[in-house]
């Protein structure tokens, strides 16, 4: 089995082989060279992401080599940063559109990560007429017209529900509970003063091994909030946590008692009963018939804990994952086990069920229904009956194209949490805090007619160095809520996005071989005059000698250590380096004039490397990125000022030092 040190020993042979090439060295045979590692790599049990990087080098080092640009798509769809793939997809079908019989349904699988739906559906229907025209075709690489329906389904979905966001605020928990790793599956008490999550993090992890597929093993964490702050999670230790994965389920709302997953019997659900002395008993399996020889994989109880809601694919449901019911009778066994039924339950998967506090509305996830892709998050209320009501998807931005699960609720319905992969994110997938939007009130009627406010129109035009206008990714959101502005494309490079809060605003632009943008601005609100602001932004072209300051990553004072509210300008640094596969770039790490000549130095050099260090861990190879710390010797401004000089010398900067 491959481990990191193996990879890295690898990695390190292999560039010192390489490192033999000059500028005009062959690279066919560069590329060649990083698809044998990557396949090695694959033979053992490296991780997905790392064996991804080393076919990007690969299609970098030959634009034209069709395999490594396959893969290099291929493994950005299994990973994350899915919409990249499309940019290796495209280069495929551009130099041999029958190299897969799949090509055009993978790329339409990218454009609809990345909510281009439009582009999604031409390439999903042009893989129909394929299908169509061979009908008799069997080959491994062959998608059935079923799935490609759905996806289609789920582009026209996706389209409406991004064209209409929902006002909810998704805000990061933070790095008391987030780490650098996958966090995910958050279930709190009643009094939302204690969280129970897994994470396959480094840090605290009960087995310093890693799995087969080369990352840490699942373990159980716990964090406690006093003051309206979470403090540091914790590993909730022996004998819950063992030196394979463990999993949370649910908690009482009490918080006596945690329902845990375990490999036993298959995929058994457990409890685990908190002691006097606040440690927590070792598990035992659930008595009764819950459990079976298939798996359970998810599960939440009533308030009252005598009724449970849980997931498993065990034979007589309508598909391959379902959700039952079960009670608790006297003698505290489980028993009475019921499906749900077609009203919640269809033929595909329904999983990760939670029952709120007033036990008649459920939560749950499913790849079916009125999806827009992977498990979209749905609501379903019981009537007096205990009917279901048909399922309500709880639409964008808290559902997307990818999988959305594990969501959980407050007792006051004023907040949820769940996990995700967005934009401010500290690693992977994160755990994120919902905050939900009140109903408002209809206005008593006024004595005197009131003047209908009008909401401000807010036009942004995009333009390359030429003064053309350029299509690109945008996206406008509160600065501090996160709470998604509809937009719509007036022309191509032209959108039009309508504002009703007056608030300050992140604007970010995004377009392949371009720095990005990423700026507050304040905007005014609705008025009766129904105001029109326009605002023009030139993107600038990625090329050598390229210099910009990313004045959206913040550290912790005296420190090398980010604040939080660096994660997305450093995620979208990531992504663009990710699109721009052979561009290397220098990280440079400024400061004030305060302090010591050396000490400026260490602390510039600390910050520059620690922007490195985030992005190396994301998957961006080392060997790309430059870190030089140069203190106070390159001053933007006079340092006898604190805003207007200081302020401005204190910054990271990103220049670009060769490819594109």
């Amino acid at each position: 089995m491959y481990s990191i040190r193996c990879v890295l020993i690898f990695l390190a042979v292999a560039v010192f082989s390489l490192a033999g090439y000059s500028q005009d060295a062959d690279k066919k045979a560069e590329a060649e060279q990083y698809l044998a590692m990557a396949d090695e790599m694959r033979a053992g049990s490296t991780a997905n992401n790392e064996i991804r990087e080393v076919y990007v080098m690969a299609a970098a080092a030959d634009p034209n080599n069709l395999r490594a640009n396959f893969e290099a798509g291929h493994y950005h769809l299994i990973t994350i940063g899915k919409d990249l793939a499309v940019q290796y997809l495209m280069r495929v079908y551009q130099l041999d559109p029958k190299y897969r019989f799949d090509l055009e349904y993978r790329i339409g699988q990218s454009y609809q990560y990345g909510l281009e739906f439009d582009k999604a559906l031409d390439f999903f229907n042009r893989y129909k007429e394929k299908l169509a025209a061979q009908p008799t075709y069997r080959g491994n690489d062959r998608i059935d017209i079923e799935e490609v329906e759905r996806r289609i389904f789920e582009c026209q979905n996706g389209k409406e529900f991004v064209a209409n966001p929902k006002n909810f605020s998704i805000v990061n928990i933070g790095d008391q509970i987030n780490s650098e790793w996958d966090d995910f599956a958050p279930v709190l008490n009643e009094a939302e003063d204690e969280i129970v999550f897994t994470s396959r993090r480094r840090d605290g992890n009960l087995n310093e091994n890693v799995d087969e597929d080369n990352k840490p093993f699942e373990d159980i964490f716990i964090a406690k909030k006093t003051g309206g702050k979470w403090g540091a999670a914790k590993n909730i230790g022996a004998p819950i946590n063992t030196p394979s994965h463990d999993s949370n389920l649910a908690i009482s709302a009490d918080g006596k008692m945690l329902l845990i997953c375990s490999d036993k019997g298959g995929g058994d659900i457990f409890y685990c009963q908190r002691q006097p002395d606040n440690s927590w008993g070792a598990p035992q399996s659930l008595p009764g018939n819950i459990n079976s020889d298939y798996e359970e994989k998810s599960a939440t109880l009533s308030k009252d804990q005598k009724t449970i809601y849980f997931s498993s694919n065990r034979p007589g449901g309508f598909g391959g994952i379902d959700i039952y019911k079960a009670t608790k009778d006297n003698k505290g066994n489980w028993g009475n086990v019921k499906n749900l039924g077609p009203s919640i339950n269809t033929e595909d998967d329904d999983d990760a069920p939670f029952i709120d506090y007033d036990d008649k509305t459920l939560y749950f996830s499913s790849v079916a229904r009125k999806g827009m892709g992977g498990y979209d998050i749905f609501k379903s209320v019981a009537d007096n009956k205990g009917n279901w009501g048909e399922p309500e998807n709880l639409g964008y931005p808290i559902n997307t194209p990818d999988n959305d699960i594990f969501y959980v609720h407050t007792k006051d319905g004023k907040r949820a949490y769940y996990s995700s992969v967005r934009e401010d994110a500290l690693g992977y997938e994160d755990i994120y805090v919902i905050t939900i939007p009140e109903e408002k009130k209809e206005p008593e009627p006024a004595a005197e007619p009131v003047k209908k406010k009008v909401p401000l129109k807010y036009i942004v035009r995009i333009t390359d160095p030429a003064k053309k206008n350029m299509p690109a990714k945008i996206s406008l959101q509160g600065s501090g809520d996160n709470v998604m502005v509809a937009s719509s494309s007036i022309t191509p490079g032209v959108y039009e996005f309508k504002i009703t809060d007056a608030k300050d605003y992140k604007l970010s632009i995004e377009a392949e071989g371009f720095m990005f943008v990423n700026e507050t601005v304040s905007l005014e609100g609705s008025s009766e005059e129904g105001k029109v602001v326009m605002k023009t932004v030139e993107l600038k072209k990625l090329e050598v000698g390229f210099v910009s300051v990313l004045r959206n990553i913040y550290f912790d004072f005296n420190k090398a250590s980010f604040k939080q509210e660096s994660y997305t300008e450093l995620n979208k640094l990531e992504r663009m380096l990710q699109q721009n596969p052979g561009m290397n770039v220098e990280i440079g790490g400024h400061t004030d004039i305060v302090g010591t000549k050396n000490y400026n130095k260490f602390l510039s050099q600390k910050r520059a490397e620690a922007v490195k260090d985030f992005l190396t861990k994301k998957g961006i190879d080392s060997r790309r990125i430059t870190a030089v710390g140069y203190g106070a010797t390159k001053p933007l401004a006079s340092n006898d000022d604190e805003q207007e000089g200081r302020e401005l010398n204190r910054r990271v900067e990103f220049k670009v030092l060769s490819g594109k």
